[in-house]
């Protein structure tokens, strides 16, 4: 149930990633990110929004985000950083540099972008970024934290999946293949879904939130129902009923967790949805019967009330990032790394 409405979400939001950064670093070294919303249109051009995430292949080094903190990251390790802070990874803890912009310029150079040579410790990392969109609704992002540190248990075990995806990117980063980025850019996002899910279980109990929610008997139960059958006329008695609850405790312990009330949620979903369809080319009245509008003009101003504009303008604005990245910039790529 959880798994069918993460994936639910993962598919509406348009996750799409793509690997452009593949460092053999030597110490004394550091790698100093700009907030995402400074790089974004410039490495995925027309994304709403850009997550940043570092997958530690070999060797070590520290990690911390604009303000907090520096931890320790090891060979095997993923550093996600979901809401585009500036971050920093170096060879040690209290190390410092400013980023370099133009680093992020296209053309990129083919993988891998920089080497670095000298006597000490080496580390490879291997960043990349993945496109998804922030608006009109996207539970997600606003569930994950500034900053996630999924460690690979056992690095080289080949019963540990998180492993299995270091290994293949390390593997597949480092040879001149047809067809490369293309499997970098599925394989970043299999290492962020994995990402996902290693920090859902390791969420306290007391833990609230949408991610939290997913795994609530109650709640879980619920956003199933909604997600499974968007177009049904739901109430919140009605889904009460089919989550076997009370209407007053279901509305309680939604609101609890995901932030908001069943409709409102429903309401903000419909519309996530609905501007994926436009998008793609579909109708008004096809996206108004598809999400559960009875009428295409109460469809319209629904729409118009969350994106800010109607849907006939938004259908006629063109294709977005989706197809903008999974062909210009990354046939762009390919030819650089070929």
């Amino acid at each position: 149930m959880t798994t069918d409405v993460l994936s639910d979400v993962l598919r509406a939001v348009h996750l799409t990633g793509a690997v452009f950064f593949d460092f053999d670093l030597t110490a004394p070294w550091v790698l100093a990110a700009p907030p995402s919303r400074d790089i974004a249109q410039r490495v995925m051009p027309g994304a709403h929004h850009v997550i940043e995430y570092h997958l530690v292949i070999a060797g070590g080094g520290w990690a911390r985000v604009a303000d907090g903190r520096a931890f320790a990251i090891a060979a095997g390790d993923l550093v996600v950083v979901p809401r585009g802070d500036a971050h920093v990874l170096s060879s040690a803890p209290d190390l410092h540099e400013a980023p370099d912009l133009s680093a992020f310029d296209p053309p990129l150079a083919p993988l891998p972008l920089l080497r670095r040579v000298g006597g000490g410790e080496r580390a490879r990392v291997v960043c990349a970024f993945l496109g998804c969109d922030e608006r009109p609704y996207n539970p997600m992002l606003d569930a994950l934290p500034r900053v996630m540190h999924v460690r690979s248990a056992h690095p080289h075990a080949a019963d540990d999946w998180l492993a299995t995806l270091v290994a293949s990117a390390a593997q597949e980063s480092g040879r001149a293949r047809d067809g490369r980025a293309n499997v970098l850019a599925r394989l970043s996002e299999l290492l962020f879904v994995e990402a996902i899910r290693r920090y859902l279980e390791t969420l306290p109990a007391d833990q609230t939130g949408w991610l939290a929610g997913l795994r609530d008997g109650v709640v879980g139960h619920a956003l199933a129902a909604l997600h499974a059958h968007v177009a049904d006329p739901w109430t919140v008695e009605r889904l009460a009923r089919h989550v076997g609850v009370s209407r007053s405790v279901l509305a309680q312990r939604f609101t609890n967790f995901v932030g908001r009330s069943p409709m409102q949620y429903l309401a903000l979903w419909r519309m996530q949805l609905a501007a994926r369809m436009l998008g793609e080319g579909a109708r008004v009245g096809q996206v108004a019967e598809a999400i559960g509008y009875a009428s295409e003009p109460a469809f319209s101003r629904a729409f118009k009330k969350v994106v800010g504009r109607p849907p006939k303008a938004f259908r006629s604005a063109g294709p977005t990032y989706r197809e903008g990245v999974s062909t210009v910039f990354r046939n762009r790529f390919q030819e650089l790394a070929s």
